[in-house]
C-alpha cells in the first residue's frame, strides 16, 4: 500500500507587498500554490498511491469567487479518474464555518466531519482512516482524545490538524501531546498546521509535512510531501519536494571584501552554493550582508550599491533561476566607535545618545513613536490609505513598536551609517 500525506496547501493565499519589489516574478509568485498541487497529483498518479491524505488548511481563507474552488476540483478530479481516494480534514484556515462558499466534491473525496471523529475503512487495503475536521476557525479542545479506538486486524491512520504542544509561529490550536495520539494505538498520525517538516516520532510514525509551497521569507527550505509505503508492518517514507518557488535567507560574511567590484563574485559563489541540486524551482533570496569591512563606509555615502551588486551577482548563477527578494545591510564599520564616543565632537554625541536608548526600552520605543508620527505627518493622505491597507508584506518584515530588539538593530544601523557620513565629513581637509 503506498499513500500520500500533505498539508497546508493553502491554495491562492495572497502574497502582499511583492508589487514594490521591481522585476519580481508576479505571476510565478502568485501561481505557486497552484503549481504545487498541480505537482501533487503528478506525483500521485506517476507513483500509483491508493489515497492521498490532506491535514486541513487546504485553502488560505474563503474564497474570493469560485475559480478557486473550481481549480482545486478539477485536480481532485484527475485523481478520482484512475481510482486514488482523497481523505480531508479541515483546519483553521478552511473550517467549516469560515467557507460560505461551497462546491460539490466529486465522488472520490472524503471531508471529515466537523461534529465527532469519523472513521473510513478501506476494506480492500485493510486500513482504517481517522479524522476530524475543524468546525471553526479556532478550536481550542483536545481533538485527539475524542478520536475512537484502533480498528483491530487494520493499518489505522490518524488525519489531524494540531498544533501538538505548540510552536513558534503557530496558534494553539486543537491542543494534543504525544502521548494523547499514542493512546489511540494507530500507527500512522497525519498531521497539519506546522508549516516546517517535523518528524515527531517513528513508532507510531507521526509527521508533520509542512506546507507545500514556502510563502515568503520565513517559510525557508524545500517544501513538500510524504510519500508512505506500508509493507505488512513496515512503514517507509520519503519526503518529496513539490514547491515552485524556494525561499532562502542566505547570509554573505563581506569581512574579506575590500573592493567593490569583488563583491560579485563573493556573493555569486554564496548563491551558488544555496542553489546547488535545485534546479526546477525559482530561488527566492533574502541576501543579509555582514563582516566589518570599508565597503559600509560606501554604501553609507551611496545607498543601494551593495544591493546592486548582488542583484549582478545573481546574473551570473548559472543552471537556477534566483530572484532576489531584498538585501540586509549589517556590516560593521572599520571605525573604533568606544575611541568616538570619547570625544566632544559630534561623534561622541552620537555615540553616547546611541548608549542611552540602547539601554532604556522606553525611551528607544518613544523615540520611534516620535520618529514614525513625523514621518506619517509628512505623508500624502493616499499613501497613507494605502499604508493602512497594507503595511506589512508577507514577511512581517517591519519591526512593531513593541519589538524592542528590532528596533536596536535598527537603531546601530542608523548610528553605523551616520557615523560613516559624520566621519567622512570631518576628516575631509
Amino acid at each position: 500500500m503506498r499513500f500520500i500525506h500533505a498539508a497546508d496547501l493553502h491554495i491562492d493565499s495572497p502574497l502582499r507587498g511583492l508589487s514594490r519589489y521591481q522585476g519580481a516574478p508576479l505571476e510565478r509568485l502568485r501561481g505557486a500554490t497552484r503549481r504545487a498541487l498541480e505537482r501533487l497529483v503528478e506525483l500521485a498518479i506517476a507513483q500509483q498511491v491508493d489515497f492521498v491524505l490532506i491535514a486541513g488548511d487546504l485553502y488560505d481563507r474563503d474564497w474570493q469567487d469560485f475559480h478557486t474552488g473550481l481549480f482545486v476540483r478539477e485536480q481532485i478530479v484527475r485523481l478520482g479518474r484512475i481510482g486514488i481516494k482523497v481523505f480531508i480534514v479541515q483546519g483553521n484556515h478552511d473550517a467549516q464555518s469560515h467557507m460560505t462558499r461551497q462546491i460539490p466534491w466529486p465522488e472520490n473525496v472524503k471531508v471529515f466531519s466537523s461534529r465527532t471523529a469519523e472513521t473510513v475503512r478501506l476494506e480492500a487495503l485493510g486500513v482504517a482512516i481517522h479524522g476530524h475536521s475543524f468546525p471553526n476557525r479556532e478550536v481550542n479542545e483536545n481533538l485527539a482524545k475524542n478520536y475512537p479506538p484502533a480498528v483491530p486486524g487494520c493499518f489505522n491512520i490518524g488525519l489531524l490538524h494540531t498544533s501538538l504542544t505548540g510552536a513558534d509561529g503557530h496558534d494553539t490550536y486543537a491542543p494534543a501531546s504525544l502521548a494523547d495520539l499514542k493512546s489511540r494505538n494507530y500507527d500512522y498520525w497525519a498531521l497539519g498546521h506546522i508549516h516546517a517538516r517535523q518528524v515527531v516520532c517513528e513508532v507510531p510514525r507521526v509527521v508533520f509535512p509542512g506546507n507545500l509551497q514556502g510563502r515568503h521569507a520565513r517559510e525557508t527550505g524545500a517544501k513538500g510531501c510524504e510519500l508512505v509505503t506500508v509493507e505488512g508492518a513496515v512503514v517507509s517514507a520519503a519526503f518529496i519536494p513539490l514547491d515552485v518557488v524556494r525561499w532562502h535567507q542566505l547570509e554573505v560574511d563581506l569581512q574579506p571584501i575590500q573592493h567593490l567590484e569583488d563583491v560579485p563574485r563573493q556573493v555569486a559563489q554564496a548563491l551558488q552554493a544555496a542553489v546547488a541540486g535545485a534546479d526546477e524551482v525559482l530561488h527566492a533570496m533574502r541576501v543579509l550582508l555582514t563582516g566589518e569591512t570599508p565597503l559600509h563606509a560606501l554604501e553609507a555615502s551611496q545607498p543601494g550599491t551593495l544591493a546592486a551588486a548582488v542583484q549582478a551577482a545573481a546574473q551570473d548563477v548559472s543552471g537556477a533561476d534566483v530572484w532576489i527578494e531584498q538585501v540586509k545591510i549589517a556590516l560593521r564599520s572599520p571605525l573604533d566607535r568606544q575611541q568616538l564616543g570619547q570625544g566632544s565632537d559630534a561623534l561622541g554625541e552620537l555615540v553616547r545618545w546611541v548608549d542611552v536608548l540602547s539601554n532604556d526600552g522606553a525611551a528607544l520605543g518613544q523615540f520611534c513613536r516620535d520618529a514614525l508620527a513625523d514621518v506619517l505627518g509628512k505623508l500624502p493622505p493616499d499613501v497613507l490609505a494605502a499604508l493602512a491597507h497594507d503595511t506589512l508584506d508577507a514577511s512581517g518584515d517591519i519591526p512593531r513598536l513593541d519589538d524592542t530588539q528590532a528596533l536596536l538593530a535598527l537603531l546601530k544601523d542608523a548610528e553605523a551609517t551616520l557615523l560613516t557620513r559624520l566621519n567622512a565629513t570631518e576628516t575631509q581637509p
